[in-house]
């Protein structure tokens, strides 16, 4: 009886861990098999939209440059002919109210002048030895930008310094000058607009935003009315009026985002 007995409960014991390891393969098995799918498809299900926003606004800032030229027998003469022109010019910018800090030299430039000398044939010789360059004075060249805040003298100001000897003005264009504020104002519309474009898309698809996966945004850009401006040296002379009426228009700032959302 006692062997019968040991013989039936060894056999149950035998059953249930028998059992129990093929509890255990199957629960190792499907967790394989979760892992596997998971792999498959790590990633959420996603929409993404794009936003755009646009501000416009008067421009507040001209800028343009201006340019001197001279020449001179040697560096020093060159040098002091373009220096006190330029310091005419400065003068009379700063008598109109433009400060120190809104004007800037963008270029300086000092190089030799020179030549070519043609050298006489040697009498009874069919051989001419070749002309040669020769070093004929220095000249100067320097360039300028003005920052003008009180935009509507701008045109006043570009008669003015060309009737004080400058050779050249040019790149005349109307700016915002802080553009950061613009921007900022641009962005949050254009996120505004990718918003509400997620949230309709969304209802189209019959799913729900789960929360933002990826933003990206392209560099704002700006469209600007640049009224550009060039004056030879001939119409320097000619600059006797009180300057010209120059349109501004509007500045437009753009802002374009792309947003992710996961969805379920």
């Amino acid at each position: 009886m006692k062997e019968g007995f040991f013989s039936s409960a060894s056999t149950r014991i035998l059953g249930s861990l028998l059992l129990l390891m093929a509890m255990i393969a199957l629960g190792s098995y499907a967790s394989l098999n979760f892992e596997k799918i998971a792999y498959i498809n790590p990633m959420p299900p996603t929409i993404t939209v794009a936003g755009e926003g646009e501000v416009t606004a008067v421009p507040d800032v001209a800028q343009f440059s201006f340019s001197v030229e001279a020449e001179g027998e040697d560096a020093a003469q060159a040098q002091e002919l373009s220096g006190t022109k330029v310091n005419t010019i400065l003068e009379y910018l700063e008598e109109q109210g433009i400060e120190e800090k809104d004007i800037k030299t963008q270029n300086y430039n000092l190089y030799p002048n020179w030549r070519y000398e043609e050298v006489e044939c040697p009498a009874g010789t069919f051989y001419c030895p070749p002309g040669e360059q020769v070093q004929d004075g220095f000249t100067v060249n320097q360039s300028v930008s003005v920052k003008v805040r009180a935009t509507d003298t701008a045109g006043a100001l570009i008669a003015g310094v060309g009737e004080r000897e400058a050779t050249n003005i040019s790149g005349l264009n109307f700016t915002i000058d802080d553009t950061d504020t613009l921007k900022q104002e641009a962005r949050a519309l254009a996120i505004k607009d990718a918003k509400a474009k997620a949230v309709t898309l969304a209802e189209q698809l019959g799913v729900r935003i789960v929360r933002m996966q990826y933003y990206y945004e392209d560099e704002g850009y700006s469209h600007s009315y640049d009224d550009r401006m060039m004056y030879s040296e001939m119409a320097m002379d000619e600059a006797d009026f009180g300057g010209a009426d120059l349109p501004m228009g509007e500045n437009s700032t753009t802002a374009k985002i792309t947003i992710t959302y996961e969805v379920k």
